[in-house]
C-alpha cells in the first residue's frame, strides 16, 4: 500500500507559504505583503432544509479573499471536506488566478457539508435554494459584488437553480443572469464553459510544448503526440483534459485513478469508454480495456510523461513525492501539491505547471460568460454573417485569379462564420497562451525565480499590488 501523508502544513498554510516565498522575491512596501494574503472576510451560514420530513442542518461558507477587483468570483463545491480553511485557500487561489490570466475579478470561494449523492435532485435542488438565499440576504452572491460558478460536487444543475432563485428575489434586476456563472446554456449560459477547465489543462500543455527549450528543461522532447499520461480523477476537469489530449493532441492516456482504484494499459485507455463504464459502475473496476489495481494512490507514483491530478488537495505529499515518477505535473485541481512536496519536486527537477494557471481556464470562461449576461447578446450574432460574405468574396476572387474553383473543403472552411462556441474556445486558447508567455518570461527575467509557481505568483502578486497601490488599502 501507499504511504499516507504525513503531518504538514494545511491547504491555507501552503498557499500562503508559497506567495511568502514570492514575495521574498519582490521588492514591496512595509505591510504590504500582510495585506495582499489576508482573508476580507468569510460568512459562515448553517440552515435547516427538511429531508424525508425531518428538519437537517446544513452548513456552509464563503470567503472574500480579494475585492481589489468586483465582483469577486469563485465556485461552490459540494463535499464533506469542505471547512473554512479550505474555502479561504481557494479564495485566496483565485485572486492570483484571476490575476494571472488577466481576468478583472477578485478571488471569492464557497462551499457546503454534503455529499450530494445521498439525495434526490428534488433534496437538492430544495438545499441548493435555501443555501442561495443565504448569500444573497447577506450580500455574497450577486451580479455587481460576488459572482459563483460551478466547482467540485455542483455544476450547470446547481447554478440554475441559484440564478433563479436569485431572479425571485431581484425581479427587477435585468441584469440578474450575471449573478452566477457556469449556468445551462438554455438559462443564460456560454457554450464551452463545462469543458472550459479541462480545455483550458489542454491548452496550458500546447502551449508549454510550443517552447523547445522548456519542454528540454523538464527532461522531454517533441510534442504531446504519443506522451504517456496518468489522469487522476474522472470528473469533469480530468474527463475533458484526457479527452481532448487524447483525441485531438494523439496523446495516450495510459492511467486513470479514481476512487475505487486504477486502471493501466500501456497502449492507451479509451476515455470515453472509461467514463461510461464509471457512470455505469460506480468506479474503474470491471473495465475490460485496461488491467486494474487496487491501490489507486499508488497509481500516482507509476512512470509516466506527464501527470495531471485533476481531483484533490494534497494527493501529492511529503510522504509520496520522491517515489514520483514523472517529468512533468500539470495542476488541474486545486492545491494536488502541498508545499512540502512541491520543495522535493523541485529538488528532483520535475516541473509543475501550476494549479493557479493551469486550471484557470474555468474562469476565464466564466468572465466570458459574465460579459454576454450584462452585455444581453449572444458572442457573433451581429459579425457571423458579415464574415462569411467576406469568405465568399475570397473565394471569389481566387477563382477569378487562378480560373479554378476552390474545393469544397476549403470553401467552407473559408465561408464559415465564427459562432459563439468557436469564440469562446479562441478566446480561453489565446488568454492560456498568453499567461504561460508571462509566467516563462518572468521566470527568465528573475533570475531568483528557478519554478513556474513562483513565476506565476510573482506577476499576480505585482498586479493586485499595482491595484492596492491605486485605490488604497
Amino acid at each position: 500500500m501507499s504511504e499516507q501523508p504525513q503531518a504538514g502544513l494545511s491547504f491555507r498554510q501552503s498557499v500562503d507559504h508559497m506567495v511568502d516565498q514570492a514575495i521574498g522575491l519582490m521588492q514591496l512596501e512595509d505591510g504590504l505583503g500582510e495585506t495582499l494574503k489576508a482573508c476580507n472576510s468569510v460568512l459562515q451560514v448553517s440552515f435547516p432544509v427538511e429531508i424525508d420530513g425531518k428538519p437537517q442542518i446544513f452548513t456552509g461558507w464563503r470567503a472574500v479573499h480579494s475585492d481589489h477587483r468586483l465582483p469577486t468570483k469563485g465556485g461552490i463545491r459540494y463535499a464533506l471536506q469542505v471547512d473554512q480553511n479550505e474555502v479561504e485557500a481557494l479564495a485566496a487561489l483565485m485572486t492570483y488566478k484571476c490575476a494571472i490570466v488577466d481576468v478583472p475579478f477578485g478571488g471569492s470561494k464557497g462551499g457546503l457539508v454534503i455529499d450530494p449523492r445521498k439525495y434526490t435532485s428534488k433534496q437538492l435542488e430544495a438545499i441548493t435554494r435555501r443555501f442561495a438565499r443565504e448569500l444573497i440576504s447577506k450580500g455574497y452572491l450577486s451580479p455587481a459584488k460576488n459572482v459563483p460558478a460551478p466547482d467540485m460536487g455542483t455544476g450547470p444543475r446547481e447554478m440554475g437553480w441559484m440564478v433563479d432563485t436569485y431572479r425571485q428575489l431581484f425581479p427587477d434586476d435585468i441584469n440578474y443572469m450575471g449573478a452566477i456563472t457556469g449556468k445551462p446554456v438554455e438559462h443564460g449560459g456560454v457554450r464551452g464553459r463545462n469543458e472550459a477547465t479541462g480545455r483550458g489543462v489542454q491548452f496550458a500543455l500546447r502551449e508549454f510544448f510550443r517552447h523547445p527549450e522548456e519542454v528540454a528543461r523538464a527532461g522531454l522532447e517533441g510534442t504531446l503526440k504519443g506522451k504517456r499520461i496518468t489522469i487522476q480523477g474522472l470528473g469533469n476537469v480530468g474527463f475533458h483534459a484526457a479527452h481532448f489530449l487524447q483525441t485531438e493532441d494523439q496523446s495516450l492516456i495510459t492511467c486513470i485513478i479514481e476512487r475505487d482504484g486504477a486502471i493501466t494499459n500501456p497502449e492507451g485507455l479509451d476515455v470515453e469508454a472509461v467514463r461510461r463504464h464509471l457512470e455505469l459502475q460506480g468506479g474503474v473496476k470491471g473495465f475490460h480495456g485496461g488491467q486494474y489495481h487496487g491501490d489507486g494512490d499508488a497509481m500516482l507514483e507509476q512512470d509516466c510523461d506527464i501527470l495531471i491530478p485533476a481531483a484533490l488537495e494534497a494527493v501529492i505529499h511529503q510522504g509520496n513525492a520522491r517515489r514520483i515518477s514523472t517529468r512533468l505535473i500539470a495542476e488541474a485541481a486545486n492545491g494536488p501539491v502541498t508545499f512540502e512536496a512541491d520543495a522535493i519536486l523541485q529538488e528532483r527537477g520535475v516541473e509543475i505547471i501550476p494549479d493557479a494557471y493551469c486550471n484557470a481556464g474555468g474562469v476565464i470562461v466564466s468572465y466570458f460568460e459574465w460579459v454576454r449576461n450584462l452585455a444581453h447578446v449572444r458572442f457573433g450574432r451581429m459579425e457571423k454573417r458579415f464574415h462569411e460574405a467576406r469568405g465568399q468574396r475570397i473565394i471569389e476572387a481566387i477563382e477569378e485569379a487562378t480560373g479554378k474553383p476552390v474545393s469544397e473543403g476549403m470553401q467552407k472552411d473559408l465561408a464559415r462564420g465564427a459562432d459563439e462556441f468557436d469564440l469562446v474556445r479562441s478566446g480561453l486558447d489565446d488568454s492560456m497562451r498568453q499567461a504561460l508567455q508571462a509566467i516563462i518570461a518572468k521566470r527568465k527575467e528573475m533570475p531568483d525565480i528557478r519554478n513556474y509557481r513562483m513565476a506565476a505568483f510573482v506577476i499576480a502578486i505585482e498586479k493586485i499590488a499595482r491595484s492596492y497601490r491605486d485605490i488604497g488599502y
